[in-house]
């Protein structure tokens, strides 16, 4: 599989420590440098790879989301993933450095038909904002948790099953946290956000409660919103102080000026994830 950006030099660390812990008597290979990776996403992308790889099947009970399956083109393996960053039903297609450009080729050609288009990073990152997917490095960071993140759902605190960092989460959960992600969209003046901008709830005038990690402007929803980890100001705010956020009144200064914010917990743009599995209706 390809690894983007640091990732890979996180990724390869993170293993490495673990296969020292364990004491495992195996080598790590790094092959991020032999693959590369192309993104094909929205509601025409099944039809555009049933036509590229015609020998496979891409419904949803054949090919569900989050699943992974090897198909072929020219008799080359290539790992194809059923996930999005986007929010729309699409694969990751992991290919052989060698074979990209043949590939993206033959994409691109069959795809005419269905107004296949290319797109960039900058209309990832939107997209990828307004769904509420977490950007590592950004509004994720090895100072985060899973619990400030709003990440609870991909740990498994509810069986016994034992993972790399479960012991703090438990405990943390116990505890309460100190700290939210929370998504902010701008109301009325459509003023740009770039991300670090200071967040401030009128409960608290004296001090910001803190600060944008990311930001973008949102086409679907027609307004600059940003993601920031509101702080407990309370030293004894308890466990249930989260739902508090949505009673704040919230404003985001931007270049010394305070803009009127929402905040909310959810996503902006297709809550109930019905178009990543295909539900266009």
């Amino acid at each position: 599989m390809a690894i983007g950006g640091n990732n890979q030099t996180y990724t390869k660390f993170g293993i490495l420590s673990a296969l020292k812990s364990k004491e495992f008597d195996v080598e790590l290979v790094d092959l991020s440098q032999e693959f590369g990776l192309l993104s094909i996403q929205g509601p025409k992308s099944r039809s555009v790879l049933q036509k590229l790889f015609p020998g496979s099947q891409f419904k949803e009970d054949d090919f569900p989301f989050s699943t992974c399956q090897i198909l072929h083109f020219n008799h080359i393996p290539i790992r194809a993933l059923r996930v999005s960053f986007v929010g729309e039903m699409g694969w990751e297609l992991h290919v052989p450095k060698a074979h990209c450009i043949p590939l993206y080729d033959a994409m691109m050609s069959l795809g005419q038909e269905f107004g296949l288009r290319n797109g960039g990073y900058r209309a990832i990152d939107s997209l990828s904002i307004e769904k509420g997917y977490r950007h590592w490095h950004a509004d994720l960071r090895p100072d985060d948790t899973p619990l400030e993140a709003g990440l609870a759902f991909t740990c498994k605190l509810k069986d016994r099953e034992d993972f790399i960092g479960r012991a703090a989460l438990v405990e943390q959960q116990r505890r309460g946290i100190r700290k939210r992600l929370t998504c902010f969209t701008l109301e009325g003046k459509q003023t740009p956000l770039w991300g670090l901008e200071a967040i401030w709830d009128e409960r608290y005038p004296k001090s910001p409660v803190g600060y944008l990690r990311v930001a973008d402007y949102g086409f679907t929803i027609g307004k600059s919103m940003g993601y920031g980890y509101v702080n407990a100001m309370e030293e004894d705010a308890g466990p249930e102080w989260v739902k508090s956020i949505g009673d704040g009144k919230y404003s985001i200064e931007v270049m010394g000026q305070r803009i009127p914010a929402t905040a909310r917990l959810s996503s902006t743009f297709d809550p109930k994830n019905l178009r990543v599995h295909g539900v266009y209706d």
